[in-house]
């Protein structure tokens, strides 16, 4: 028979985080290096393979040379001629590897993985991009990031997901000692992971087993802190594009130099002269066309990047510090608490108006209780709206009811669509900063037209100023919306406040 914890946790009703729902000390972890997941939702957060390059940690760079040892195999198997589409499949194609809780789901852990236009992206451009993998002459190593500079189609989820498959055997061993050391035998089990190792022999993926964190029905892994990141990879396609103009410093070859430089100018004078100066638009598209003319630009950049390696370790432990601090210390100190004292956690969440309760006793933490503080870092508000929908759906952990990403019907991709049984109440959450809030606040005035509509549908917005509060009035004013009892707003302003509330 399975126990009572056994089968709460199951559930998913005891812990947010990780250190809660294993009953860990989260000073163990800290000591460790390990990121305190959330094993609610994902955190926005990812491997950066260049921390792996640049880290003084022997085990990092032998993690970073396995990740070049694979993609020259890949290079070296394109080379040898034709690659079938169930050998793309098996060498190129991953699922997401959901069990480390970090990516860019707005509810829960899941995501695409990397499908067939990753896999035909990355093996088109090996012979070309990765010709010199190992035999570098201007940067000091190879680097996988490499693919994502030639290509707007791929991105830092691409470069994650392919990083993270890559190392999944360190992952878990990496968890398997933690939980072996401080978790109680009773939350850990053996399970196989598939593709957790690559035999270069037989040319295949093969599972291994671990003894390793469980709950909800799948196991956990823990990842070191130094090597995440936020926002993007330090080598990137934005930042090359932006920082163009400095790369020609770093050419040594005088007449290389001079007509990279003459190419660019000559671009930037191709454009429609609408403006006295070239905006960063038209720099940008002059610059990938000089680097599409001269392709060795790219591995001058990544030199200058190799260079200021420690400014990528900085500005990295910054921003994990950031999403420690916002997600789970602020979480836990300065809204949780003062929700615990009112209703939040005993009202339901299934019906229409329980809804509307639970949204109002949020409202009223932010506002009276000084639960505005958890949106403010440095001083300064909070600029992203995901980080908001995230930090609504860890709140909401811990109610009876069920909350469901929505499909989106043209009321938006990032409704929460929460009730029992057919029922269904649509929860949004906006920022007021948000540049399509109108075109969003649209799309509700229409679904409040319909009256067959059988759906609610709840939009809490958040505002930061006074110039937010006049423009939301303005915009709901205009569509007919002031006043609406399905719009509430959510005053999260940290000036003109008397102690311990918000003024009015």
């Amino acid at each position: 028979m399975i126990s009572t914890v056994h089968h709460e946790r199951e559930e998913g009703r005891l812990g947010t985080f990780f250190s809660d729902t294993f009953e860990v000390d989260r000073a163990k972890l800290e000591e460790y290096g390990a990121f305190d997941i959330s094993i609610v939702n994902d955190l926005p957060l990812f491997i950066d393979p260049f921390l792996l390059f640049h880290s003084d940690k022997d085990e990092y760079q032998v993690l970073h040379e396995r990740i070049i040892e694979y993609l020259v195999f890949l290079r070296d198997r394109a080379a040898a001629g034709h690659v079938s589409y169930g050998q793309l499949q098996n060498w190129y194609c991953f699922p997401e590897v959901k069990q480390n809780w970090f990516g860019f789901s707005l509810v829960g852990n899941g995501g695409s993985g990397l499908g067939m236009n990753f896999a035909r992206e990355l093996h088109a451009n090996l012979n070309i991009i990765f010709a010199n993998f190992g035999n570098e002459k201007i940067t000091e190593s190879s680097h996988l990031e490499k693919v994502c500079l030639v290509s707007d189609g791929v991105g830092r989820d691409n470069i994650s997901d392919f990083v993270t498959n890559l190392i999944q055997d360190y992952l878990c061993r990496y968890t398997e000692a933690f939980a072996a050391a401080h978790l109680d035998g009773k939350y850990t089990r053996k399970v196989w992971v598939n593709r957790a190792s690559f035999n270069y022999t037989t040319e295949a993926w093969e599972r291994r087993q671990y003894q390793l964190p469980y709950v909800n029905g799948d196991y956990v892994l823990l990842t070191p802190k130094d090597m995440l990141t936020r926002d993007e990879t330090w080598i990137n396609r934005a930042d090359l594009l932006s920082r163009f103009e400095e790369i020609p410093t770093a050419i040594p070859d005088g007449p290389l130099r001079a007509a990279v430089t003459n190419y660019f100018e000559l671009e930037l004078s191709r454009r429609p002269k609408k403006h006295l100066h070239a905006t960063q638009k038209e720099r940008s598209a002059a610059a990938a066309a000089t680097i599409r003319k001269y392709p060795e630009l790219i591995d001058y950049y990544i030199k200058l990047k190799e260079i200021h390696g420690e400014d990528a370790v900085d500005l990295s432990s910054e921003k994990v510090l950031a999403t420690e601090i916002f997600f789970s210390k602020r979480l836990r100190e300065i809204l949780k608490p003062v929700l615990d004292k009112t209703d939040f956690y005993k009202t339901g969440f299934g019906t229409y108006g329980e809804a509307h309760v639970r949204l109002g006793y949020l409202k009223h933490v932010i506002e009276d209780m000084d639960g505005w503080r958890i949106f403010y870092l440095d001083g300064q508000p909070i600029g992203k709206e995901k980080d908001v929908q995230i930090l609504y759906r860890l709140v909401w952990f811990g109610t009876s009811s069920t909350l469901t990403p929505e499909a989106n019907s043209g009321r938006g991709p990032v409704d929460f669509n929460v009730g029992r049984g057919r029922e269904k109440n649509l929860v949004e959450l906006k920022i007021a900063s948000n540049t399509k809030l109108e075109q969003n606040l649209k799309k509700q005035a229409a679904i409040y037209e319909v009256a067959a509509d059988a759906q609610t549908s709840i939009k809490g917005i958040v505002y930061f100023s006074a110039s937010e509060l006049v423009k939301v009035n303005r915009i709901l004013k205009k569509l007919g919306l002031l006043g609406h009892r399905d719009i509430v707003l959510i005053d999260a302003r940290s000036d003109n406040k008397p102690s311990g509330s918000k003024a009015k």
